[in-house]
């Protein structure tokens, strides 16, 4: 490993979905590939707790807990952030060394009048942007921006069990972190009107907390807490994948990535056609576009009705993520572009 090149990623927790899969993940495949990737995780949450009073010993504390990581990057070829130290802020970022890749999958720029962003930018050698929306808004403030998706471990997420006969249930599922449960909520009513119709359809729901949806039936909603150890078979046991989202730019700067979650898993989607959710979509046939409380209701029923065609759809979703969101496909694009950065002088 003497010739290896040195990368050292900054990331939030390790439990963070973006730590974990734009970063964490990529440590054993990059080092076959000649790159010592060094992860990084804060040791203190780098979001403000909920409880404001605490907000005054959390900054301080999560500045502190990154200096560890900051100076080892001098001991780095490469400085990889998985976006900002802190949440909103500047903080320890000017102190590390170049060349340093700022690494973006949400349009970040919107939180706190976006002043912390285009510092990032500039304070960078290159970004990689999860998606063209992300791109588009770096690519004026930055010299250089690669789009990389967020990759799935097919290894790791692969179909499981046959899924439901025509005559069993029919588990419509949602995975997410409790901070997008308001797109979830927000689904109740078309939910709500496909078990009405169809008394075979029932709700799964894995998260860090159970979410409030008192609108539904009780005994047709399973909640399974999250946990590294739960995240593959719960996704297996979904007929259905659920992602509904808002309609702003918020969204479109999302990544898409419970959506693949779903597809590597063999599971056909319903989705609301935003941002990267209707690229994937145009990309082969894997499920449906729900524009409004209709379109879902159908779209619902149809899968429900279905067993063959959620068989078919779901196939096409694992041959799509396999084509293009893989590991295997995108590693070494990331290690090309490391590679190349490792060469920039400042």
């Amino acid at each position: 490993m003497g010739d290896a090149l040195r990368v050292m990623g900054l990331t939030a927790g390790r439990n963070v979905p973006g730590a974990r899969f734009r970063v964490g993940q990529f440590v054993a495949p990059l080092r076959d590939l000649g790159i010592d990737l060094h992860w990084c995780t804060a040791p203190v949450r780098k979001h403000p707790p909920r409880t404001k009073l605490l907000r005054p010993l959390w900054f301080p504390a999560s500045v502190a807990g990154r200096i560890p990581g900051v100076i080892s990057t001098w001991r780095a070829d490469v400085t990889l952030f998985s976006r900002e130290l802190v949440s909103t802020f500047v903080t320890l970022e000017p102190l590390t060394r170049r060349p340093r890749v700022l690494d973006v999958d949400d349009a970040i720029w919107m939180r706190r009048g976006g002043a912390y962003a285009r510092r990032l930018a500039g304070l960078v050698d290159a970004v990689i942007a999860g998606n063209d929306f992300v791109a588009d808004w770096f690519g004026s403030r930055c010299p250089r921006v690669e789009i990389l998706p967020t990759a799935v471990d097919t290894q790791r997420f692969q179909p499981g069990g046959p899924g439901a006969d025509e005559d069993g249930d029919v588990v419509l599922g949602w995975s997410g972190t409790s901070t997008n449960f308001p797109y979830l909520i927000g689904l109740q009513q078309a939910l709500l009107r496909v078990m009405r119709e169809r008394p075979r359809a029932r709700l799964a729901i894995s998260s860090d907390r159970r979410p409030a949806m008192p609108d539904l039936p009780a005994d047709r909603v399973t909640y399974v807490p999250w946990s590294m150890g739960s995240e593959v078979p719960f996704l297996q046991s979904l007929d259905v994948g659920l992602m509904p989202l808002a309609d702003d730019d918020w969204t479109r700067g999302k990544c898409s990535y419970k959506m693949l979650l779903y597809l590597a898993c063999g599971t056909p989607v319903v989705v609301t056609p935003v941002g990267m959710n209707a690229q994937v979509l145009a990309q082969d046939e894997v499920g449906y576009g729900a524009a409004d409380e209709d379109d879902w209701v159908a779209a619902l029923i149809a899968l429900i009705d279905d067993a063959a065609l959620r068989h078919r759809l779901g196939n096409r979703g694992v041959e799509l993520v396999q084509n293009h969101y893989s590991m295997d496909i995108v590693t070494p694009r990331l290690a090309a572009l490391l590679s190349d950065v490792s060469g920039v002088t400042s």
